[in-house]
């Protein structure tokens, strides 16, 4: 079975996804002018964080905490120690690489998910890309196949994986025995869920910034007394990345695809640009213009992984521990790469940080699967008590197994995700890009961006009835 689903992984990920993503990202890119390099600085405006007066939706400060909080998992600590041990140095070259040109896919998927935006029961904000496959593409058996994909990953595998890097990094740093931390984990899961997607926003709203800076500030710490290494480690990130180091021992093509194999995946995994995750979230804002959201998560891709992930490299590169002849991977070599800068508190830090690295995307990816379940059926509370009690029991359960088929899943899993969710969103392109230029002609003018529908002929008779009457400039 194993050997099953490492073939459809790596036909997926090495034949497929790879090209998908990048050429995607390239395509769009073009098509919107390089626009993450152009307007690179309005990621960082105020203006984004503005909410408008509409009460059915949440705060885009709260969305941009609530989708980091999904990206910003263990993927981020021990995924880019994997990538690096697997792929080399270069790896986190085509991470970055990936990153800048998934930027475009993700203004454009986040964009997509506001348009075509509709209500919950509750009269609040929902949508994502089965929404938009249902109403932009008239197919629903997409958007259903894509919700049953999500619910999936999102509530089941994606929380049984954190859920054990949490197990894994308490047994090993701190010698908590693995049924203890299940027993704390899964009440916690509870008490989380139960609070329902308003107490995981609260949750996000604080805990994403703090983990963030806590994360640099350790990375600048450890990296500090290492700085004389620093040009040597970049030096070597862009010989790795187009095989020079392996040239002379005949393994250039090899070395090059392992890292740019490894490095798409993880900038793939770590930014969720194009998978289709972000957009269950970005949907929930309150905004004048749907753009508005796509900007924002642009910057979330842009933190979660140019800064998050190398920092994480930096980290390893240059402390020399994957120099160490038997230099563990994952957890136990994030350890021995922290311990010389902080010999007596690096295992106590470092299990704190997974874990609520770990907690909070177990808390972003259940938002995901609840979003997705309500999409193919409404939900009614003996239904929705059902699920809640089996992402608990996956919680349970991720802190006892043994996880490599579970890995395997989650890969491919993902890229079907990607896989339909790009084809959505390229066949949707046309419009999203006519919104997002429109967004940037408001700009010009001097005003402050607002949606009006009736603008966009080619719309009629696709959005909710009344989603955006109530459109109004941010306050």
């Amino acid at each position: 079975m194993n050997d099953l689903l490492e073939f459809f992984d790596t036909i997926l990920w090495s034949t497929i996804l790879i090209y998908l993503l990048f050429g995607s990202g390239i395509y769009l890119t073009f098509r919107l002018g390089f626009i993450q390099f152009r307007r690179f600085g309005h990621l960082f405006s105020p203006s984004l964080f503005k909410r408008n007066a509409d009460p059915r939706g949440t705060s885009p400060w709260r969305v941009l905490c609530l989708s980091m909080a999904s990206r910003m998992g263990t993927g981020n600590l021990t995924g880019v120690t994997i990538a690096i041990a697997l792929g080399g140095p270069g790896a986190i070259f085509w991470m970055w690489i990936i990153t800048l040109f998934s930027m475009a896919t993700a203004l454009i998927e986040n964009t997509l998910a506001q348009i075509y935006k509709g209500t919950s029961a509750r009269n609040k904000f929902r949508g994502g890309p089965a929404d938009y496959m249902e109403k932009g593409l008239g197919m629903r058996w997409m958007g259903i196949l894509f919700s049953f994909l999500m619910v999936i990953s999102c509530g089941f595998i994606f929380s049984a994986l954190q859920a054990n890097s949490i197990a894994q990094a308490s047994f090993h740093l701190l010698h908590v025995p693995a049924l203890t931390t299940a027993c704390i984990l899964a009440a916690l899961v509870a008490l989380l869920i139960f609070g329902g997607i308003r107490a995981v926003t609260w949750l996000s709203k604080w805990m994403i910034p703090l983990m963030a800076i806590a994360w640099l500030l350790l990375a600048v710490w450890v990296i500090g007394h290492h700085v004389e290494k620093l040009p040597q480690v970049f030096a070597l990130i862009f010989k790795s990345a187009f095989g020079l180091q392996e040239a002379a021992s005949g393994a250039l093509a090899y070395g090059v695809t392992q890292a740019i194999t490894q490095g798409m995946q993880r900038g793939a995994f770590a930014s969720e640009a194009g998978v289709g995750s972000s957009p269950n979230v970005a949907a929930m804002a309150a905004v004048s213009h749907p753009a508005a959201s796509g900007f924002n998560q642009m910057l979330a891709v842009f933190i979660d992984t140019v800064v998050i992930c190398t920092a994480t490299a930096l980290i390893i590169l240059t402390s020399g521990a994957l120099d160490i002849p038997g230099a563990p991977t994952g957890i136990r070599l994030l350890r021995l790469a922290i311990d010389p800068a902080l010999p007596e508190w690096s295992s106590v830090i470092l299990a704190m940080l997974v874990c609520a690295f770990a907690f909070t995307s177990i808390a972003g990816n259940y938002v995901y699967a609840e979003n997705n379940l309500s999409f193919v059926h409404s939900a009614s509370p003996v239904k929705l008590l059902i699920f809640r009690l089996l992402v608990i029991a996956m919680v349970f359960g991720g802190c006892l197994m043994e996880l490599q088929m579970l890995w395997k899943l989650a890969d491919i899993f993902m890229a079907l995700m990607a896989i339909l969710n790009l084809t959505a969103l390229l066949l949707l392109s046309g419009i999203a890009v006519k919104v997002v230029k429109d967004y940037e002609r408001q700009r010009r003018m001097g005003k402050t961006p607002v949606f009006n529908p009736d603008h966009f002929p080619e719309l009629r008779g696709q959005l909710e009835p009344g989603v955006w009457d109530k459109t109004s400039s941010p306050r």
